[in-house]
Formats: C-alpha cells, sequence, structure tokens
C-alpha cells in the first residue's frame, strides 16, 4: 500500500539562520500608516491566513503587523501535520478546506512551502482507541473523506519501518499531508500582500487602544513602538502572546505557552518522503518524515507550561534548552513503534511554545468585553492545520459581524474569565498538552485545575456521592453514586459506569421527586424604568408579560442565528430576572450591558449571589409546599409562573418551570441560605421519596420532550426556524429585536433546513452526539445531542436534517408528516435503526 515514490519537496527550515530575510516584498520595512480599517495583530499562520482571506472577501483597507519577522514567534517551529478529519463535524470543515488550499500555494506564490500529500496513519492499541478511530471513520465518511481501517498486517504494508507488535488496528488517511509550516506562514503573507494588504515587520504592539463606557467599549487601534495605528478592527492572531495583550484592553483569552518537543533523527534507511505521518497516540507521538530523516514530536501526558516571563516579548526563532530526561518515556515508546530508532542518533532537540487552551479548542471571535477586537489564538499545536479554515472563518466574522458556522466549541466567549487567570492556566495547560493525544472519551472531564469554583452545595453533594463535573470552571454533579460505587467517571464508547445511576434518578424525576442543583447558571438581574425596552429588543419573545410570568426566549445575530436561550423571570415593573445556560454568563453579561447602555435601566450580575435550587416530579409540589409558610397556596402558581415567597428560612422566589418536562419548581435563594433551603428539603422529602440528580439524568430527562440544548442544538450557524423555535419569536413586537430582519428575510428553501426527532429501535444500541444519519446509504443529517431515553427505553436525539431530506419527509406544520421515517443511525453498538417525528417522542407534563 505504499505509494509511489513522489518528488523530494524542498523542507528546508524557515528558522534564525534566515531571520534577517523577509520574503513578502521591499515594502515591509516602511513605517506603518497611521490609519487602517482593520489590524491584524501577528504574522503566523493565523494572521497571515486571516489577512489573506479579508483580502479575498474584498478589503482593502487591511493593515498586518508583526514585531519581527513572519513566522518568526511560533509558526515556523511547528511540525507541519496536516489533517482533514478531526473530532467534530464543524471542526472537520474547517481542518478539510487546509489541504488543497496549500496544494495551490506554493503555485500561487513561488516560496516553496514543501505540500507532501503523504497520508497518515493512525495507530490503536487498545479497544477504546479502536472505537476512537470508528467515530473518526464515520466523520470522514460524511465529509466523503477516504479512511480506510487496516489490520496489523496491513500497518506494515503502508508504512514499512512500523512494528505492528501490540497495535490492535490502524486507520489510514491517504489524503492529509504536510507542509512546512515557516514557508507556510511566508507563502500566506506574500499572497495577501500581492492582493493588497499592506505588511509591516518590525512592528511591535505593545497595547490596544480602547474608548467609551466600562459597558460599552469599542477597539480604536493599536499602541505599537511606532506609534499609534487606528482601527475600526483588531485582531489578535500572536500566539502564546495573545492572552497579555487582548487583558490591556480587559477582555479574557483563556490560553497559555506550554513547551512543545520534537526532535530529529539523522539518516534512516527507508525513511522516505512517501512514508505517511504516523500517530502512536496511545503513545503519545507522532513520526513524520523530514528529508531522509524522521522527526519524533511528543504530546506527553504531563506537559511543560511556561509562564510569559520564560517566553519573553522578544522570544524570535526562539527555543528553550533541551530536556532529554523529560523526553525520554516518549524516545522508548518511539523506538518500540519504529525500531530503527534505537539505534539512530538525534541530530536536532527542538522545544519551543505554542499556546494551549483549558479544553483544548483554539479561541476564535469577537471578545464580549470590547466590541471590535476579534481573536485567533489558542491552537494547541494544530494552527497548520487550521489556519487556512480558521482565517477564512474568521474573516468572514470580521466583515460580516456574525460567525458562518457552527463557533460553539471555538468561541473565544465560551471560557468564564475567571478561566484566563493564569495560576489557573498553568495548573490546566499541563494536563491540556496531552489531552490532544489523550483519549477522547465521550462525556471525559479534566482533572487538573478542577475545585476553583464551587456553588454553596457543592462539598455537600460531594459528601453525598456526587461525581461532579466541570463546566466554565463551575463544579456540578453529573450523577450520584449509590452504595457500594465510587463516584467516579468509567468511560467507554458503549455505556458508562454512571448509566444504572442516572436511570434511577431519571426516573425519580418521573414518578417521585428529584432534586437538582442549577447555581452554576447564570443569572442577572435588569432592573429599571426602561428594562422592559432593552429586554424587548435584546430577545426574541415578547417579554411585556404580567409581573409573575416566566417566558423562554432567545437572542440572535445579526444573521438570525442564536447566540444563546434562557428564561426571563418578571419579578416587577422594572425588575426582571434572566437566566441563561452556565458556559453563557461573559456572552449574557456582555450583551445586556451593551444593550443596557445609556437607557434608564442597569444590569447586575447575581451568578453567585443566588443560588438555584431545583425540585422536579409529581411530587414536587407536595415537597416544595412542605418548605413553604402554612398559608402559602402552591396549587395557585400556575406554569411559567413566579412569585416571591419565604422558603424555609429564607426569602426568594418560587418559578414553576422545569427543563426536565415534568412539573417542577425553581427555587431562587441567596446563597448563604442555600444550604439551609437544601437541608429543609432533603427532611421533608425523607417520605416522598426524594432523590439527587445530576446532569446526565437532567439530559435524559430533556431528551425525550425535545429540549434543545445550547451549543449543540441550537448555535449561531441555526436560525430559530431550523431549531422548530419559532414559537418563541414576536416578529411583531414594537421595536424588533436583533435579527429580525434576518429572519423575516429567510426563503422557503432556507427553512428547509430542519431539526427533526429521532427514536433508535434497538435498546441496546448507544447514539452520540455528531453520529450521522442515511437514509438508503445516503448522508441525510446528524445527531445534535443524543442520551438515554429511559422513559422510552431506547436512545434518543435532536437530529439535523439536510434540506432535501426535509423536504421530502413533508411540512414540519404537520406533526404527522414524518411520523415513523426509517433512517439509520451510525452507531459503534448495536443496531443504529431507528424512527423520526417533527415533534418529541414524549409530551412534557410539567
Amino acid at each position: 500500500m505504499l505509494r509511489d515514490p513522489l518528488p523530494v519537496p524542498d523542507e528546508r527550515m524557515l528558522d534564525a539562520s534566515i531571520a534577517g530575510q523577509t520574503f513578502i516584498g521591499p515594502d515591509v520595512t516602511l513605517p506603518p500608516p497611521g490609519r487602517a480599517r482593520i489590524v491584524v495583530v501577528g504574522g503566523g499562520l493565523i494572521g497571515a491566513s486571516t489577512a489573506l482571506h479579508l483580502a479575498l472577501l474584498g478589503e482593502t483597507d487591511v493593515l498586518l503587523v508583526e514585531r519581527y519577522r513572519v513566522a518568526s514567534g511560533t509558526s515556523w517551529h511547528a511540525a507541519g501535520l496536516l489533517a482533514r478529519v478531526r473530532g467534530s463535524h464543524a471542526l472537520t470543515e474547517l481542518a478539510s478546506y487546509g489541504v488543497p488550499f496549500y496544494r495551490e500555494l506554493e503555485a500561487l506564490t513561488g516560496l516553496p512551502v514543501a505540500f507532501n500529500e503523504n497520508g497518515s496513519l493512525t495507530l490503536a492499541r487498545q479497544p477504546g482507541r479502536v472505537d476512537e478511530l470508528r467515530v473518526t471513520q464515520a466523520i470522514a465518511r460524511h465529509h466523503d473523506v477516504t479512511a480506510e481501517f487496516l489490520t496489523p498486517e496491513q500497518v506494515r504494508e503502508t508504512h514499512p519501518l512500523v512494528s505492528s507488535d501490540g497495535v490492535l488496528a490502524a486507520l489510514y488517511q491517504p489524503g492529509d499531508a504536510m507542509i512546512n509550516p515557516g514557508w507556510g506562514a511566508a507563502a500566506l503573507a506574500r499572497r495577501a500582500h500581492d492582493l493588497g494588504v499592506t505588511v509591516r515587520e518590525g512592528v511591535a504592539v505593545t497595547a490596544l487602544q480602547v474608548e467609551g463606557p466600562g459597558d460599552d467599549r469599542r477597539v480604536t487601534g493599536v499602541v505599537t513602538d511606532a506609534g499609534v495605528i487606528e482601527a475600526e478592527r483588531v485582531i489578535l492572531a500572536c500566539g502564546v502572546w495573545t492572552r497579555d495583550l487582548a487583558a490591556t484592553a480587559g477582555a479574557a483569552v483563556a490560553l497559555y505557552a506550554a513547551e512543545h518537543v520534537h526532535v530529529t533523527t539523522s539518516l534512516i534507511d527507508g525513511a522516505v518522503p512517501t512514508l505517511p505521518t504516523l500517530r502512536d497516540l496511545d503513545a503519545s507521538l507522532y513520526i513524520r518524515h523530514h528529508r531522509g530523516s524522521l522527526v519524533v514530536g511528543a504530546f506527553e501526558p504531563k506537559g511543560k507550561p511556561r509562564s510569559m516571563a520564560d517566553v519573553g516579548p522578544d522570544f524570535t526563532f526562539g527555543e528553550f534548552e533541551p530536556d532529554w530526561e523529560h523526553f525520554a518515556p516518549i524516545r522508548s515508546n518511539a523506538e518500540r513503534v519504529i525500531p530503527a530508532l534505537a539505534d539512530a542518533t538525534y541530530d536536532r532537540f527542538l522545544c519551543a511554545p505554542e499556546s494551549f487552551t483549558p479544553d483544548v479548542n483554539f479561541c476564535l471571535g469577537e471578545t464580549p468585553e470590547v466590541a471590535g477586537l476579534f481573536v485567533g489564538a489558542g491552537f494547541n499545536s494544530q494552527g497548520v492545520i487550521y489556519a487556512p479554515g480558521a482565517g477564512r472563518a474568521l474573516a468572514d466574522w470580521v466583515v460580516s459581524g456574525t460567525p458562518g458556522f457552527d463557533s460553539s466549541a471555538v468561541d473565544v466567549a465560551r471560557f468564564a474569565s475567571a478561566q484566563s487567570n493564569r495560576h489557573y492556566l498553568h495548573r490546566r495547560t499541563g494536563e491540556s498538552l496531552g489531552r490532544l493525544y489523550a483519549m477522547h472519551w465521550p462525556h471525559v472531564q479534566s482533572t487538573a485545575a478542577r475545585n476553583v469554583r464551587a456553588t454553596a452545595l457543592t462539598e455537600r453533594l460531594r459528601a453525598a456521592g456526587a461525581c461532579l463535573g466541570e463546566a466554565a470552571g463551575w463544579e456540578r454533579p453529573l450523577w450520584f453514586a449509590r452504595a457500594g460505587e465510587k463516584p467516579e467517571m468509567g468511560y467507554s464508547y458503549g455505556r458508562q459506569n454512571w448509566f444504572d445511576a442516572a436511570a434511577e434518578e431519571h426516573h425519580a424525576a418521573r414518578t417521585g421527586a428529584a432534586f437538582f442543583d442549577l447555581s452554576s447558571f447564570a443569572k442577572f438581574d435588569v432592573v429599571g424604568p426602561d428594562a422592559s425596552v432593552v429586554l424587548q429588543r435584546t430577545f426574541t419573545a415578547n417579554l411585556d408579560v404580567p409581573v409573575g410570568r416566566v417566558a423562554y426566549t432567545l437572542a440572535l445575530n445579526a444573521r438570525g442565528g442564536i447566540v444563546l436561550d434562557g428564561t426571563v423571570l418578571r419579578l416587577a415593573d422594572d425588575r426582571f430576572l434572566v437566566v441563561t445556560p452556565t458556559v453563557s454568563q461573559r456572552t449574557t453579561w456582555h450583551l445586556l450591558r451593551r444593550a443596557a447602555s445609556g437607557s434608564a435601566s442597569q444590569v447586575f450580575d447575581t451568578t453567585s449571589g443566588t443560588s438555584l435550587l431545583h425540585v422536579a416530579g409529581p411530587a414536587s409540589r407536595e415537597l416544595v409546599s412542605r418548605v413553604l409558610p402554612y398559608d402559602a397556596d402552591l396549587g395557585a402558581l400556575k406554569r411559567f409562573g413566579v412569585r416571591p415567597s419565604e422558603i424555609a428560612d429564607a426569602f426568594g422566589f418560587i418559578a414553576r418551570v422545569s427543563f426536565t418536562g415534568e412539573q417542577g419548581y425553581e427555587l431562587y435563594v441567596p446563597t448563604e441560605y442555600a444550604a439551609g433551603v437544601f437541608a429543609a428539603l432533603t427532611v421533608a422529602g425523607e417520605d416522598l421519596g426524594l432523590r439527587l440528580a445530576g446532569l446526565q439524568a437532567l439530559d435524559s430527562l430533556r431528551s425525550e420532550v425535545g429540549y434543545r440544548h445550547l451549543g449543540h442544538d441550537i448555535t449561531q450557524a441555526e436560525n430559530p426556524w431550523v431549531a422548530g423555535l419559532d414559537r418563541f419569536v414576536a416578529l411583531d413586537k414594537v421595536g424588533g429585536f436583533v435579527g429580525r430582519e434576518a429572519l423575516v428575510a429567510a426563503t422557503p428553501a432556507e427553512r428547509l433546513r430542519r431539526q427533526a426527532f429521532l427514536l433508535l429501535d434497538d435498546p441496546s444500541a448507544v447514539l452520540h452526539d455528531g453520529d450521522s444519519l442515511r437514509s438508503a446509504g445516503v448522508v441525510v443529517g446528524q445527531v445534535t445531542s443524543a442520551a438515554h431515553g429511559h422513559s422510552l427505553g431506547a436512545d434518543c436525539g435532536v437530529v439535523l436534517l439536510t434540506p432535501s431530506f426535509a423536504a421530502a419527509l413533508g411540512s414540519a406544520s404537520d406533526p404527522n408528516s414524518a411520523a415513523n421515517a426509517a433512517v439509520e443511525a451510525d452507531v459503534l453498538f448495536g443496531s443504529g435503526a431507528g424512527r423520526l417525528s417533527w415533534t418529541p417522542f414524549r409530551t412534557p407534563t410539567g
């Protein structure tokens, strides 16, 4: 299976030996202009690609500034590996754009980018890794990318230097490639320059210039060692330096530097350009060809974070000192994978910084804190892979003001502001580097830098057996261990160890009463004479409801995409409580403050000061009544009602709403009273079978009744028509709302891209987010979120259908038109056969 010999590409390194040269044009040394419409800070792969794609979109007033030479920061020392398929559909769409783009780059610029479409080979040494590779293959098949499973015997045929000992299987992707990243960055910058982008090397940006009040700040330029450059938009694409530069404007970017190591051997017999890039994820390494030698790179389980004091502001074409002792385990693994390495000598040990994020996805988009300030950084050693696609997506975002793709996994705003804390990042980054090659289990949790954000009940719930998971730094119960069980995640692509415990918690909510601590949800008081006006123009639903009512609503971008969802509680004529998902706190805070700027209203973040305790189930009314005053008539509180009340020893609010689809009540109390209210509920619920429940059960409950999940089912890539949430859109309300024009302009054809609901036939089959959906062998959609419906007896989920298939099923206004439509999901275990419906398979009863 080894390919025919290819011409050996020119793989000269763009490094310190040629650091004094420029490859862009003679004007790069001229003083920068005093103004540009868009300034891109950073001349690496990401910055150069973004500038180039801005030019391709017709932006003619773009300035790219680099403090030394193009690619001199961190791009030059990358390994240059290219992959088409990543762990999700959205990321795969970004990555797959890169290979054909790089293929043409050398011809367009004349610079030797050393593009080599040599393919890649990923080994699996444990059953779980085999499952992971099958997920990768399914994503590849969905996107028409060739990915072949190989036996251990075929592995040697494809890569003759590899020992197949201990290998269970491998995934071969012949369309993967590699380039020289330094020359790639130079070629991108030259192409941008040729299309009209102004490029200036030797210009150091030291701070950002921002104007406006604290709740409505906008970037107006950059401060450089050559003076201030005014701008309408600024893009930070400066790698490990991005966090600190953003902080000069008060914007939070959660990334941190860590050492990335790769070593180059002397000449090795059989090391030829046609060898596919080898990834042995279980051995934490990759191996690629380089001019008759091999490069061995590491993503070791325990990485070495580096502070910016270690890196410094002038770290150009820089390297850290070799640490052979730290590299020794990887070297030993490599010698087992390729026996010829045991006798090889190493000509170079390259150790230099790259930036990593808490969840190992990069940061893209506009910062919530500062309008017009965009980020493209934190690429976790995958900047070469994503540079063309991310640069194109970011350029479109800058020009249009909104993302044109599902940005949920990479949006710079997804992290809490506190996650840009350097102490936190230093602790997390030691794990983040290794997570790149660690098992990518469903529901996987980080273990480093935990317990930094807790609710008033976290320790009590931990003592009660909670297995805690993290979101935006918060510790939240995922499930509760039963007698004899350890509250620890047991990962698998099949049923995980918490399945039975979550089932019992689910059934408690359906048949009795279950308690959920939802205190990590973001909560904001909007008060003042203009509070109603501010919220009306911010959200889609008509929020001018009577005092004591609750409304579910959406916030949209200018394209009509869904930025966030939540509930709004009207507590008084001039006071509203806005509640949104945990990961939306930062986005909601700045969205509301910007909307309220200049109005007779104020916004207060009460997330930490208000606890949200939720009780759901048929017995929830009786349970909550027992902790209320004797004269409180809870039966008078109708669905979607809210009222002030004494609750145990506290004063707070009770809302009759639930994300479970059952009757339920949300109790809002000051945080210092939460423990007492929880204790009162626990005692009152002893004879009612009250059960503590976690987010795994909540996910199952909401999936059965079709409630959407932000970041999965609803994203900025989908509008309310697609998501089937148009009943929460008041197109006719006075004053309109952000995104209304886009919704009105949506054509019937555009509205055909619809979501539906899927229920599998096989109770043992496991449905995962991202699974492809097929009909007659043709891809007709994908699963956006999935869980086991314990009341339904099988896995279920929300699916996004292709327009043509949705049209073939009939009108979504006719609930029966899609009933029992047979489809097949690409599941790993059991049969993926199932049926679709426009309406959920279980009707909410709460």
